[in-house]
């Protein structure tokens, strides 16, 4: 069983979107998500402490743009297994040429894509449809004094979203412009 991941690095350094290689038999689909060597082999040099769960009720809603600063920056590894939405990371690393700069993309429960995003990236996300689900890994656990964010609508990264904006958490909404 030929069963790997592929690896596409994008225009920002170190932010991959990962390509899952399905097994199909006449019983269904078997898909890895993660694998320990496969991901070490870009970079990855933590462990996955948390596996998270989300639903997204509304197409248009927006959750994000979050991060934790050090000492508890996190890579995240997220896939939609329910739906879709435009998945979006901002490279908030100050050396990097990149810096601003969002790369978004379309994960869905078929096209069998994630995006790895690395230390230094807020991230968020677009419902595309009603009841999106999303799996993510995480190598940090939550440390609320160390949470923060970028507003998704903050004029220097400039986001396209899809959709119009349709709910966000109060919290989200009052992040205050960079």
């Amino acid at each position: 069983m030929d069963n790997h991941l592929t690896f596409k690095e994008t225009y920002i350094q170190n932010l991959f979107v990962v390509k899952l290689t399905p097994f199909s038999d006449v019983r269904g689909e078997f898909i890895r998500f993660f694998c320990e060597n496969e991901f070490k082999e870009i970079g990855l040099d933590k462990k996955i402490v948390n596996v998270n769960y989300s639903k997204t009720l509304h197409k248009g809603d927006v959750r994000g743009m979050h991060y934790q600063e050090d000492p508890y920056s996190e890579t995240k590894i997220v896939k939609c297994i329910s739906g879709s939405i435009y998945d979006v990371a901002i490279d908030l690393r100050k050396e990097s040429k990149t810096y601003l700069q969002y790369f978004g993309i379309e994960l869905n429960d078929s096209n069998n894509k994630m995006l790895y995003v690395p230390d230094g990236f807020a991230h968020g996300f677009q419902a595309l449809s009603d009841n999106t689900e999303i799996i993510y890994f995480n190598t940090k656990h939550y440390h609320p004094e160390y949470e923060k964010g970028v507003n998704a609508v903050e004029p220097s990264v400039n986001i396209k979203w899809p959709l119009p904006i349709r709910n966000q958490s109060d919290k989200d909404k009052d992040i205050k412009f960079l």
